[in-house]
């Protein structure tokens, strides 16, 4: 079973990226869970959600303690709590930032990873410049997708119009395309 915690603050789409990564494995004939926690419902506030993929059911319920991936939408949160807790020898790190892992003090956590399982990515920029608000979460399953190979991007764009149809949608698969090939040009010259 493969288990991803999505750290970020309210309003960047946190419990809308673990369901469209759920959505995403669903479509791949995979079985999958997505789900929130978070305490105050307001905006800024850190947010956590969790998702599960597995090629058998999913009967665990409860919060994700031991990642395999995580994806951090919100740098700031370094600073305020421990997002990085538990997460596994040989998982993966995403990072919203338009920063390298180095400039945020990272590259002791990323040295534990195996080479190539830790990445960043500008999403929010990428985000204002394709959707027009610098909500990060489309982008940073595009880029999950070409990091972790656990999904297919064609599985996270159909996720992505499905939930967001028109015009909205198109834009998110546009910036989340633009955030699959900065990291898979990555990984093609390391």
């Amino acid at each position: 079973m493969l288990q991803v915690r999505i750290h970020g603050r309210g309003g960047q789409g946190v419990v809308t990226a673990a369901e469209l990564l759920s959505v995403a494995a669903f479509l791949e004939g995979k079985h999958a869970q997505a789900f929130p926690s978070f305490g105050s419902e307001r905006t800024g506030a850190p947010v956590v959600s969790f998702c599960r993929i597995d090629d058998k059911e999913i009967r665990l319920r409860e919060p994700i303690l031991g990642p395999d991936a995580l994806i951090v939408q919100d740098p700031t949160l370094f600073k305020a709590i421990d997002v990085f807790q538990g997460l596994k020898p040989d998982g993966y790190l995403l990072v919203n930032t338009n920063k390298g892992l180095g400039q945020l003090h990272l590259p002791d956590v990323a040295a534990r990873l195996p080479n190539g399982h830790a990445c960043a990515v500008p999403a929010s920029e990428l985000a204002s410049k394709h959707i027009g608000r610098p909500v990060p979460n489309a982008v940073l399953l595009g880029a999950f997708a070409a990091l972790t190979g656990i999904v297919h991007f064609h599985s996270v764009a159909t996720a992505i119009r499905r939930q967001f149809p028109g015009k909205i949608g198109e834009a998110n698969i546009v910036a989340a395309t633009a955030a699959y090939e900065a990291i898979a040009s990555q990984s093609a010259a390391a």
